[in-house]
């Protein structure tokens, strides 16, 4: 464990030798591979299907209920992939499935990840010439984005358009937001233009979103020009465009210039919502502007501008930085007495963070349980603020006894909260508390998993500490744990993050010598650190000859194409 804590690796410019990796990469890949189109549990689904007669092609079919009986984790992932399973196979026959039953399988399977079988459900429908939910199809969409899954999202769009179903606006926002959110204004800028082209009319949350990406990617004096380019090619922003410039100067410390903006809304001829005061007053109390955060909160009457949690959250969070948390808890009494709002893990967080940076055991147990007696759930940044306490490594026992503490009262098993605990830290970058918090864990019985290896291998490539995010795996097979293809793809996936593509191929390198399979998922994620490295062409070349080998299919392919503008052409194999 100390190897993983006080390791270092030199973060140095990505070696010119990538084309060498590449090739070297090809020599181990497959010269051809199969994609199946199920798993093991297909026949067994299948034998029972076909001991009962097949609806007419005409009628409805339902799918087995798979939300009944045990409800453990386990059984209700083999119950959903069941039904994943008879639905392809139904359809696969000429039978329309019925749109509700289908319409929750895909939101169970998104609940669970399963964000391809999700997708694969939706693709089902249409092609069994059944009109989808409207609402589903945005949701999955605006969820795939939202998980990175860009390319996959507009696949989807690509599908449904083909099949006769219309993309309008909200959806194509959605699109918009993942490109943005990839940091790509310039290619976000280029989508909206093709859009518009074939007829879609940008509306003011579409300006909002690429607002949004200028001033995040390239400053929010970028964001201001945009916006007036907007106005002078008659687009009509609204208030929520006001409120992303706004928020722009308040996060480069531009206070100043936020009032002036603020104050000068009704001359542009909007009234500031609650959303705008609650931009500016983050800003005037997180600087201790207190008299001036006072006098703002006092202008907050009437429908549109009342305060919300939001707002008092911002107080709340703003008073326990200062270390005023005697305050912060009064503000929080209040709302729980008024009943106007019901405080949460986001209004109690800040308040447990300065507690435990200050020390104060016994306040932290107190606020806990004052949050048990209310009914608020502990949430990610709950852990991450407990983790505070294994800042100097002298009360990671204290923190493990509240963690613990917290387990007892959670109705999750052993293994999932603790697994959910370490995941959490380690998504925010607080790697260090998860080693520490994960040596005690195991001493209580608890053993690590693939996902949670994989977890650690993240959140130390997150936080650029590669060599040991590499001594992870040297770790594992000393514990007599082998590492899985999932963690290589943790790592991979974690290297081309930081830039070092070349090492990437080295891992994969010693990946393949071990024995281990790459899947299609570590082909992908070596094509895209080339892409992201600027190295496009090479890129290209690569998931030609990938997709040739047949270890890459063509609907990758066609969808990496598709996010990064990719000019290949299709192999037909």
């Amino acid at each position: 464990m100390a190897i993983l804590l006080h390791s270092s690796f030199p973060v140095r410019n990505p070696s010119p030798q990538l084309a060498g990796k590449s090739s070297g990469l090809l020599a181990h890949a497959p010269k051809s591979q199969s994609f199946p189109l199920s798993n093991s549990n297909f026949s067994q689904v299948l034998s029972s299907t076909t001991q009962k007669p097949l609806p007419p092609k005409d009628s409805i079919f339902t799918l087995p209920n798979w939300r009944s009986g045990r409800t453990d984790p386990r059984s209700r992932e083999v119950k959903i992939n069941d039904a994943f399973l008879y639905l392809e196979y139904m359809v696969g026959k000429g039978h329309k499935p019925d749109v509700a039953s289908a319409t929750q399988l895909m939101y169970d399977l998104c609940k669970s990840n399963k964000l391809r079988k999700a997708t694969r459900v939706m693709e089902m429908v249409v092609k069994a010439s059944t009109i989808p939910d409207a609402a589903s199809y945005t949701f999955l969409v605006n969820h795939l984005c939202r998980r990175g899954n860009v390319g996959h999202a507009m696949q989807l769009v690509e599908t449904m358009e083909e099949y006769g179903y219309p993309t309008n606006t909200l959806t194509y926002n959605s699109l918009v937001r993942g490109l943005c959110m990839r940091g790509n204004l310039n290619k976000s800028l280029q989508f909206v233009e093709k859009l518009m082209q074939k007829g879609l009319i940008p509306n003011a949350f579409t300006y909002s979103i690429l607002l949004e990406a200028a001033y995040k990617e390239k400053g929010v004096d970028e964001a201001m020009k945009l916006l007036d380019d907007m106005i002078a090619k008659g687009a009509k922003p609204n208030l929520v465009s006001h409120n992303v410039i706004l928020t722009g100067l308040c996060k480069e410390n531009r206070t100043e210039e936020a009032v002036q903006l603020f104050r000068d809304l009704p001359a542009k001829g909007f009234n500031p919502n609650v959303v705008s005061y609650n931009i500016l007053l983050r800003s005037l109390c997180y600087e201790g502007r207190w008299d001036e955060a006072n006098e703002l909160l006092s202008e907050m009457v009437g429908e549109e501008r009342a305060p919300s949690i939001v707002t008092y959250n911002i107080l709340i969070g703003s008073l326990a930085l200062k270390g005023r948390t005697d305050q912060a808890l009064e503000v929080l009494d209040e709302l729980f007495r008024e009943g106007r709002f019901k405080p949460d893990a986001a209004s109690y967080n800040p308040v447990l963070a300065r507690l435990c940076k200050e020390r104060k055991i016994d306040d932290v147990i107190m606020c806990l349980d004052q949050m048990s007696f209310r009914n608020c759930l502990p949430n990610e940044g709950t852990y991450n603020a407990i983790a505070v306490l294994c800042d100097d490594g002298a009360m990671v026992e204290e923190a493990f006894s509240i963690i613990k503490n917290l387990r007892n009262k959670n109705e999750s098993s052993f293994h999932d909260f603790y697994r959910n605990v370490i995941t959490s830290l380690c998504r925010k970058g607080n790697t260090y508390a998860a080693f520490r918090l994960l040596y005690q864990m195991t001493s209580c019985g608890f053993t690590p998993d693939s996902y949670t290896y994989s977890s650690l291998i993240r959140g130390l490539c997150l936080e650029r500490m590669l060599g040991p995010a590499m001594d992870v795996f040297r770790a594992m097979e000393e514990n007599g744990f082998r590492p899985d293809v999932d963690n290589y793809n943790a790592l991979v996936l974690g290297l081309c993050k930081c830039g070092r593509t070349d090492l990437s191929f080295e891992v994969y390198e010693m990946m393949v010598e071990k024995g281990h399979m790459p899947n299609e998922t570590t082909y992908t994620i070596l094509v895209e650190g080339m892409i992201y490295e600027q190295e496009k062409e090479m890129a290209v070349g690569l998931l030609s000859e990938l997709h040739v080998r047949r270890v890459v299919s063509r609907s990758t392919v066609e969808r990496l194409t598709m996010q990064y503008d990719l000019e290949t052409p299709l192999v037909h194999v």
